[in-house]
């Protein structure tokens, strides 16, 4: 009896040049797989994660839902796959966007399965990626017109959030009260204190009672009436 040879997707390794079609292709053939990304057509694997990066993840997971659970029209998640190109489909810890329907700049990919195009706002917890979440996936976010962008470095640690400005990203300094405030979600405020302290919240509630989000929220309805 005649043998069926039969043709198996390949995998996915560190460091293999692929574009972004190809990328998914092997990846939904993998289910195990749970990390990897595409950045400037490179592959990225991911690496065990420290108690610091995943305790941070959830203090910031927090910070944005509440937000979000305040602001109609605000769409966040953790670990989602977007395509932003041909040689990049990066998957960043934590995202906020505004929903397209309610007047934001991303959408999704053919069948709805991935974000496309940049979200408004991403989060990087910095540990063993630093490097590229400060090189290449810095510009790529630059590049393709993610608002703001906040890393969180573990070690030592330190909190920088970016906003673009022009084509480039400068960084939004403390006021005097030692809180950050956004440019794009007006009243969304962060203290690094209360980050690293495990009272990220603190600095939330007053910003989410501010005229600036009330208004905002505003904004976004009538961006949803008008579609």
């Amino acid at each position: 009896m005649p043998s069926v040879a039969i043709a198996l997707q390949p995998s996915l390794f560190e460091g293999d040049h692929l574009d972004s079609t190809e990328f998914l292709s092997r990846w939904e053939a993998l289910p195990d797989l749970k990390y990897a990304e595409l950045i400037n057509g490179v592959v990225f694997l991911g690496s065990p994660l420290s108690l610091d990066h995943g305790t941070i993840d959830h203090e910031i997971d927090t910070w944005l839902g509440i937000y979000r659970s305040r602001t109609p029209g605000c769409q966040g998640g953790i670990d989602t796959t977007w395509v932003m190109g041909r040689k990049d489909v990066p998957q960043p810890d934590i995202f906020l966007r505004i929903l397209p329907e309610w007047g934001g700049q991303s959408s999704e990919s053919v069948g709805g399965k991935y974000g496309a195009g940049a979200p408004e706002l991403i989060v990087e917890i910095t540990g063993s990626s630093r490097s590229r979440d400060l090189g290449a996936k810095l510009e790529l976010y630059r590049s393709t017109g993610v608002r703001e962008y906040l890393t969180v470095e573990l070690s030592p640690r330190k909190v920088t959030w970016r906003q673009l400005v022009r084509g480039r990203y400068h960084e939004l300094a403390p006021v005097s009260d030692g809180i950050i405030r956004s440019r794009v979600f007006p009243g969304l405020w962060l203290s690094p204190d209360g980050l690293w302290n495990g009272q990220v919240l603190e600095a939330a509630e007053p910003g989410l009672k501010t005229p600036e989000h009330t208004a905002f929220v505003k904004r976004l309805a009538s961006a949803h009436r008008r579609k």
